[in-house]
């Protein structure tokens, strides 16, 4: 198994369209800092897949050699996609992908059920054939547009194998996924949205904590990890949260854990 880093940004990018707090602003000055929105191309031997359709996808693609099409028009190695929530940031890139003329698209049944409106935007561009993921769910939060309460599994953690290999991809972790399935994996990529719980009101973003937000924040979790086997990643990096800066502390603090900060472009082979 063979995976990019497509992305590593929580909703909006960084730097984030209509922000300048430092992070941006970091960014903007220095573009070494630019991060995509988070996603993850996979190449397995049945296929290639891209994990969560992020809105910047079609750039992903083209930076991810692996990839790109074929001598021919419309020769797509992408076979299809894998959904790990049905959130804007992780679902728009689907209208995107219209030029395809198949296009598999795994996910819970409560995520195909928020993105019926999608699918039938997408109907006369592009068929999509609709399969399970293998996925872990870790909350019920839906997200905001999504009217119908719908089945429970609304974000989850995946868990794609070669039969060799194993990963774990949780970019939105409401709760703590199934232990023994993450001491069986080979490699864990989880969320990284904020450092600390109170992140979130002391920046100023939001009155929630990061846990009412629906994600763990990075320092209940990375003791966590370190007592894993496995090679473990942060992802999905908010704005606000001090890792986007390369010289920040708390980078020293997870290096002393053995545990990572995911980078776009990024290539982990499993």
């Amino acid at each position: 198994m063979r995976l990019q880093v497509l992305g590593t940004a929580a909703g909006g990018g960084v730097p984030q369209w209509n922000c300048a707090c430092p992070g941006c602003s970091g960014a903007r000055a220095h573009p070494a800092r630019v991060r995509r929105h988070a996603s993850l191309a996979v190449r397995l031997a049945t296929g290639c897949y891209v994990v969560n359709a992020a809105p910047d996808i079609t750039d992903q693609i083209e930076s991810c050699p692996w990839l790109c099409p074929g001598p021919g028009p419309r020769e797509s190695p992408l076979r299809g996609v894998i959904l790990t929530d049905a959130e804007l940031d992780h679902t728009i890139g689907l209208l995107r992908l219209r030029e395809a003329d198949t296009l598999e698209v795994h996910a819970t049944p409560a995520v195909r059920q928020a993105l019926r409106p999608f699918a039938d935007i997408l109907a006369p561009y592009v068929q999509l054939a609709w399969h399970d993921a293998d996925a872990l769910p870790i909350s019920d939060k839906r997200p905001r547009y999504a009217t119908e309460p719908g089945p429970s599994g609304w974000v989850s953690a995946l868990r794609i194998t070669d039969g060799d290999a194993t990963l774990i991809y949780a970019p939105a972790m409401g709760a703590w996924p199934d232990t023994e399935a993450l001491e069986q994996a080979d490699c864990v990529i989880v969320d990284g949205t904020f450092w600390d719980d109170e992140e979130p009101r002391r920046t100023g973003i939001s009155s929630r904590t990061a846990t009412e937000m629906g994600h763990l924040p990075i320092e209940a979790t990375m003791e966590r990890l370190s007592r894993l086997d496995a090679r473990c990643l942060y992802t999905h990096l908010n704005n606000t949260n001090p890792l986007v800066d390369p010289a920040a502390e708390q980078h020293k603090v997870l290096a002393e854990l053995g545990v990572e900060v995911a980078a776009d472009g990024m290539v982990i082979d499993l």
